[in-house]
């Protein structure tokens, strides 16, 4: 489930209202608009966190549980720490574990270095997903409206019947249908808005499926200095992998972002999660 749903975590949006003022857009020029700005989003995910590192705090949700966690980006890879359940502070106990958890990663470099190659694989699946994108879908233009970034050009989009996915991850493309909101300005994409339009199989059914109405609402904005990041994140999916049960039912919002040292380390970013201040390498 986790490899098929890597995709919907590079694509953002911003809520914005409609309006037909502008003249509506050949296909052809619909078609390069859209190319344009998944080509940029492209070259944003390949350097993602690279060159702008930041801190943040991330909330998620779900029927179950809702956890909070301040996360710090590093050239080592993301480290977080836990610091609320169910918008309470951590019991004692669970202090106890949080330390105990951070305490083992400053030990042991070689868990720090198993969630960098992680993250770095989710990026590449991400990235095959995005390249495949402007022939994956028909866009067609469907007004303008306004957004944080100013004027935005929507799109609806549908599968390309002449689209033959090379892989699983990309297979999900071909049941899939929605809207697409970009800042012509900017060319960037700033809203996605996508569902499942069938129950899509994969393997002939043996290696999983995900379930006719799944859909995803994800959200980007500047968070400062031209740094564009996700902010908020809803996704709702059934299916099943390996005749196991899959079911996502979330929201996730991304909010208190602030730059750190493109030198910073794991170890340093710890010091931070703690209250310290870091020191340079």
């Amino acid at each position: 489930m986790r490899k098929l749903l890597t995709l919907f975590l590079w694509l953002p949006w911003a809520a914005a209202s409609t309006a037909q003022t502008a003249p509506a857009l050949a296909p052809a020029q619909a078609q390069a608009l859209v190319g344009r700005a998944l080509a940029t989003e492209s070259r944003a995910a390949q350097h993602f966190g690279h060159n702008h590192p930041m801190r943040y705090r991330l909330r998620k949700s779900s029927p179950r549980i809702t956890t909070t966690k301040e996360i710090v980006e590093t050239a080592d890879g993301d480290v977080a720490r836990l610091v609320a359940i169910n918008d309470q502070p951590l019991s004692p106990a669970d202090e106890q574990k949080e330390e105990a958890r951070l305490n083992a990663l400053l030990g042991d470099p070689s868990l720090q270095r198993h969630r960098k190659q992680s993250e770095e694989n989710d990026t590449e699946r991400a990235l095959k997903v995005l390249r495949v994108l402007p022939t994956a879908f028909l866009y067609q233009f469907a007004g303008t409206g306004t957004a944080s970034t100013g004027t935005v050009v929507k799109f609806t989009f549908r599968p390309n019947p002449q689209f033959d996915p090379p892989d699983l991850e990309t297979g999900v493309l071909t049941a899939m249908a929605g809207e697409i909101w970009i800042d012509p300005a900017q060319e960037r994409v700033v809203r996605l808005a996508g569902s499942l339009q069938q129950d899509k199989d994969f393997g002939l059914g043996i290696l999983g499926q995900l379930d006719k109405g799944g859909w995803v609402e994800i959200n980007q904005a500047d968070v400062g200095a031209g740094e564009w990041r996700i902010v908020h994140l809803k996704l709702v999916m059934n299916g099943r992998v390996l005749w196991k049960p899959k079911n996502s039912d979330s929201v996730q919002d991304y909010t208190l972002f602030a730059p750190v040292p493109a030198t910073l380390d794991y170890r340093q970013a710890i010091q931070i999660l703690r209250g310290g201040a870091a020191t340079g390498r």
